[in-house]
């Protein structure tokens, strides 16, 4: 996941409705851009490129035996969310004690994204981050059924973290055959941009600062987040900038 900040809330009067906050939301944490050309929007759970059906997610739910009613329209409680992520989230209770946010904590931090196409729990967390970076990979359902023919077009989470992988890998070959050239560089956050998953493409270039340096800057929200140094690398925990509940627990 990768972390963001929101920022203050955007009316101060609040919203009368939290559909309202939809064109906000894209433009505080959601588009990622080349060159100020905007060339995709993402997911904030599962990362990936939502060209329709992304939507207003409300952290605590609005319905349901969970519900915070009290929190439809407000700032602090909204994300952006694809409908994976969104239905199999649900009105299920959120305990911010036993979850990581990409709001509030470095989540880029808690997880490590695999070659197989699973998300786990970083291997250098201590056992009670873990229980937490599980409990939030399972919240949104992270590691849902795969398709076994990956020659078709990828229609779940995992099939597409697969082939955006083996993207990655094939774009670090190109650089590798030309470190110096720029317009390598470019094409490479290009493809980050408009396939998506961030956290794969800082994990295949972990040893290019510079490159994981322009992923982050590349899309809205993630730098401003606090969470990288000027190397690209993470910094924890989340420095909760926005005073959010329970905010930089890693």
């Amino acid at each position: 996941m990768r972390p963001v900040s929101k920022g203050d809330t955007p009316l101060v009067a609040g919203f009368a409705n939290y559909r309202e906050s939809f064109d906000y939301l894209l433009d505080r944490i959601g588009i990622g851009e080349y060159q100020q050309i905007p060339l995709a929007q993402y997911c904030s759970y599962c990362e990936r490129v939502m060209h329709t059906n992304l939507a207003v997610e409300h952290i605590e739910p609005k319905k349901g035996l969970y519900a915070k009613p009290l929190l439809k329209n407000t700032w602090s409680n909204f994300l952006l969310a694809c409908v994976n992520c969104n239905s199999k989230k649900g009105s299920k209770r959120i305990q911010f004690n036993e979850l990581y946010f990409p709001d509030r904590d470095n989540t880029f931090y808690a997880f490590e994204y695999s070659h197989t196409g699973t998300v786990n729990p970083r291997p250098s967390l201590n056992q009670a981050q873990k229980d937490i970076a599980q409990n939030t990979i399972d919240l949104v359902g992270l590691n849902d059924s795969i398709y076994a023919d990956l020659t078709e077009v990828a229609k779940d989470r995992r099939t597409q973290r697969l082939n955006v992988y083996a993207l990655a890998l094939n774009s670090l070959e190109d650089l590798k055959s030309a470190p110096q050239n720029q317009a390598i560089h470019n094409l490479i956050v290009k493809g980050m941009l408009t396939s998506g998953y961030f956290s794969i493409w800082m994990k295949v270039f972990q040893g290019y600062p510079n490159i994981k340096n322009m992923f982050i800057d590349s899309i809205r929200g993630t730098r401003q987040s606090g969470c990288f140094d000027n190397n690209a690398n993470p910094i924890f925990p989340h420095p909760n900038n926005d005073n959010l509940q329970l905010g930089g627990k890693i």
